[in-house]
């Protein structure tokens, strides 16, 4: 009776060291508040040389600045996770600094080429688009898909024979140009090859919402010298874009045939999902023990609002914020 009493005490004594902790504001790393929303993007990784010209740098950051600035004030006001995601993607894909929209890069028969795919969290409701030539913003083409047929992925003529149904903004397919982009198709033809080139100017977004909604998505001119119909993993949901409200969403940057053989998008929800992993350490697995160095990066943010953003190149221009006054924009490590 007394060794049971003694057993008793001791146990009020831990519970009561425990409540005192909790009230001194000691908490565990579940009891940590989490963020009401939270938004990631991604503007492409590769090689991307320190000693770009000031004038470059701050205009990378700019409008990375501008873009993220876009995703906040929607989820502050309260907007959906997919039109934050969406909004920051149109922007980067106006932006011919990068690999979408407007200063995509050529294909082989110097055309342009544009992919691009959206996710929904909520239901696991998607669209994506590959091989659009005339859609200003490739990533609306997708939501499109998404809200207004059956189908999830529509190609080449099909996807702009749907695009004449809806009203997207439309442009000749020289929009797209620029002289940077022609420059590298006509070093690759040299070459006689295809380029990933240093700098992978793929776009991405990722968001949590006030709601608890994620969402993701992703959009990209492909790759340089590009032939036969090549596609790579940033329309196909998946390899280079997921979100799920269980777990999370992602966004992928890189060399699209790894990512699509690795399934990495989904790959990474699933390692959240069924071995309780963290978001980072998830990320990092897939980033350094799967993929090549390298292969690229990605972005994350998990349906507590956790943010990763990992990559095994020299660089990846990038940005995070949320509604605790995170508010990051960086491009080398």
């Amino acid at each position: 009776m007394n060794g049971l009493l003694t057993t008793l005490l001791a146990c009020c004594l831990v519970l009561s060291v425990g409540c005192a902790a909790v009230a001194d504001g000691e908490m565990s790393p579940r009891d940590h508040p989490s963020p009401a929303w939270a938004l990631a993007l991604h503007g492409g990784a590769g090689v991307i040389p320190k000693d770009l010209p000031a004038d470059q740098i701050d205009g990378y950051r700019q409008v990375l600045r501008a873009a993220l600035v876009e995703g906040r004030r929607r989820l502050e006001s309260g907007g959906s996770a997919l039109d934050a995601v969406e909004a920051v993607v149109r922007r980067l894909e106006d932006d011919p600094r990068f690999n979408a929209g407007k200063g995509a890069v050529f294909t082989h028969d110097a055309t342009h080429e544009l992919d691009a795919s959206i996710m929904d969290g909520r239901d696991l409701s998607c669209g994506a688009v590959t091989g659009v030539r005339t859609i200003r913003h490739p990533i609306t083409l997708a939501r499109r898909v998404m809200e207004n047929t059956r189908h999830v992925f529509l190609m080449g003529d099909g996807a702009e024979e749907f695009a004449d149904t809806t009203k997207v903004e439309r442009v000749p397919n020289h929009y797209f140009s620029t002289a940077k982009r022609r420059r590298s198709l006509e070093k690759a033809l040299r070459r006689d090859d295809a380029s990933t080139e240093t700098r992978k100017g793929t776009v991405g977004c990722v968001a949590l919402d006030k709601m608890g909604n994620l969402a993701a998505a992703t959009s990209t001119g492909g790759m340089t010298n590009k032939r036969w119909g090549r596609i790579g993993d940033s329309p196909v949901i998946g390899a280079g874009t997921w979100a799920d409200n269980n777990n999370c969403a992602v966004s992928c940057t890189g060399t699209g045939e790894e990512y699509i053989r690795r399934s990495v998008a989904r790959d990474l929800g699933a390692l959240v999902e069924y071995r309780a992993m963290t978001l980072e350490d998830a990320a990092r697995h897939i980033v350094f023990d799967k993929l090549e160095r390298g292969d690229g990066g990605l972005i994350a943010v998990s349906a507590r609002g956790e943010i990763a953003m990992i990559f095994n190149t020299k660089g990846m221009f990038r940005g995070a914020a949320n509604s605790m006054g995170r508010f990051d924009i960086a491009i080398w490590e």
